[in-house]
């Protein structure tokens, strides 16, 4: 059943939030708007609780601003919220003057009665950092990507200096404060409207059933089926063009490709390397690329007996063929990793001794470790095409070849889905196939999220590693104004994970979208976030 038949079956009132439109024009949903295919099923609409998937990387986007964003060339902090800031010769105050004017949406579950102030923005910030915040353990009480980050022990405090000023007061100076805050979890949510839910008791409201100031709002909700967002009128950079959104979330049926060929879908996100001849060959389509700042890697489970020898983990390293994987699941596509950075950083380390495929080496140190052909491990593997993995699978298999040929034996375990805060997957298995899109342009935001001793604690450091002299290394990366003492301190961290591999390094993918040649506006960055306020319909 298609994507337009099962919208107009929820408009007779399956499980819908609000009412739809007569039944007569939501059958012209084509002319109105266009349905995004090839994704998970959120289990929130607030990106704050998450550590990725459908809500971070694109109804974020929709639904929600942020005080800042990011320029998708120069990686560079734009004003968005925030029309303009300054900070304090100690790097420790953020002043941000916010816009005037901008609205929050209307739905059936809440009008609001004011625009945007101050106060939104320190509600969206202190229901994270403060315990006793009366949101704070509402939705599971777990911020995952500040936890990453250390945000709670960075921000001392924010205050209301007016109505439209707002004081971010930091306990040390950090370099990447402003590039986080122009990440897609650091979204701004209506105060009045957390206010309301108090008063009736349903907080988790304000995460399922979300109030921003972005471009559409959400309408309709059916797990595993679809999401509806409608156009927010009173955008503050004008309505976008399109009526509505809707999203096919359902695992049903014919596959997304399939969907996507028979129009069903008007754009699919992330399509498997091996459809793109197929995508290439219509003239229907347009397929646009984008080079992501991202990586697709290997977490060794460093708590597990096997896995806290260094030895066994460079051997581990040393027998995977990036080569196979590059052209067997990338199809030429990717770009062989060396590091967790990606080459276009300008942090990452051209020089770097990172070890390389050497199966001889890789029996060798194994013997050494006392593994001769007897060592048995087990990998954890999510099936969804990522743009950092467009074949989890096959690169899972590929993997186990390789290993088995130096006498490891793999054992494969896989589900649709991986979240990171998954303790059942990164705590029981030894190894985990996995992958990072940045958020921001900064190389912080690779290194800390996944490998730092606060990332292990907030469960996003699935290799369960964590080095006191890696992570001060990070701290007086955040901490010195010159460029090149950062580049010196981020190089000599990524030589403390070449020799002590606590992950590996796979590849560099290649973001791939695809559109239905009518729809134009589409915009791709290379964190993985798009907005689709500008997409338009030509036919």
């Amino acid at each position: 059943m298609s994507a337009y038949t099962r919208l107009l079956l929820a408009c007779f009132g399956l499980f819908s939030l609000i009412g739809c439109s007569e039944p007569h024009q939501d059958s012209n949903i084509r002319s109105r708007g266009f349905v995004y295919c090839g994704q998970d099923t959120p289990t929130t609409f607030n990106p704050q609780l998450i550590d990725g998937g459908l809500t971070a990387d694109t109804l974020a986007a929709q639904i929600f601003d942020r005080l800042l964003l990011l320029d998708p060339i120069s990686h560079q902090p734009l004003p968005s919220l925030a029309r303009s800031w300054s900070v304090s010769d100690d790097g420790l105050e953020y002043t941000f003057n916010l816009r005037k004017g901008i609205e929050f949406q209307t739905t059936d579950w809440f009008k609001p009665t004011r625009q945007l102030n101050a106060q939104d923005v320190v509600f969206s910030f202190k229901r994270i950092i403060e315990p006793s915040h009366l949101f704070n353990k509402v939705s599971g009480g777990r911020y995952p990507w500040f936890e990453s980050q250390g945000f709670s022990s960075l921000v001392d405090n924010i205050e209301v200096v007016d109505s439209h000023t707002v004081k971010f007061t930091l306990s040390r100076p950090d370099n990447a404060f402003l590039s986080n805050l122009a990440t897609t979890y650091a979204v701004i949510h209506s105060q009045e409207y957390a206010q309301n839910l108090l008063k009736t008791g349903k907080l988790q409201q304000l995460d399922m059933k979300p109030i921003g100031t972005g471009p559409f709002s959400l309408a309709q909700y059916l797990p595993n089926d679809l999401i509806r967002l409608v156009r927010h009128w009173g955008y503050w950079q004008g309505a976008a063009p399109m009526e509505q959104v809707v999203f096919d979330i359902s695992s049903r049926g014919t596959g997304t490709l399939a969907k996507l060929l028979s129009k069903e879908c008007d754009v699919l996100s992330s399509p498997v390397a091996s459809q793109l001849p197929v995508i290439s060959n219509s003239e229907e389509f347009e397929l646009i690329a984008q080079t992501g700042m991202n990586v697709a890697f290997v977490a060794l489970n460093n708590s597990k007996t096997e896995l806290k020898d260094p030895r066994v983990r460079k051997a581990i390293n040393l027998a995977i063929n990036r080569e196979n994987l590059l052209n067997s699941v990338y199809y030429g596509t990717g770009t062989k990793a060396k590091s967790i950075l990606p080459p276009m950083s300008w942090a990452y380390n051209h020089n770097s001794k990172a070890l390389d495929y050497d199966p001889e080496k890789s029996l060798a140190l194994l013997k050494q470790a006392g593994f001769d052909k007897n060592l048995r491990l087990t990998m954890w593997v999510p099936l969804e095409p990522r743009p950092y993995n467009p074949s989890p699978r096959k690169t899972a298999e590929l993997i186990q070849a390789d290993l088995n040929a130096v006498g490891v034996q793999l054992t494969i375990l896989s589900q649709d889905t991986l979240s990171r805060l998954n303790t059942t997957a990164t705590t029981n298995s030894d190894m985990v196939l996995t992958g990072w899109i940045a958020d921001n342009g900064d190389p912080d935001n690779f290194l800390r999220p996944l490998l730092s001793c606060s990332a292990k604690s907030a469960g996003l450091n699935v290799a369960n590693w964590c080095d006191l002299g890696f992570d001060n290394l990070l701290e007086l990366a955040s901490r010195t104004t010159k460029l090149e003492q950062r580049v010196n301190y981020y190089h000599l961290a990524q030589d403390i994970l070449d020799t002590e591999v606590p992950i590996i390094p796979l590849a560099h993918g290649v973001h791939f979208q695809v559109h239905h040649q009518s729809l134009g506006g589409l915009q791709m960055s290379p964190f993985g976030t798009r907005s689709f306020s500008s997409v338009y319909r030509s036919e």
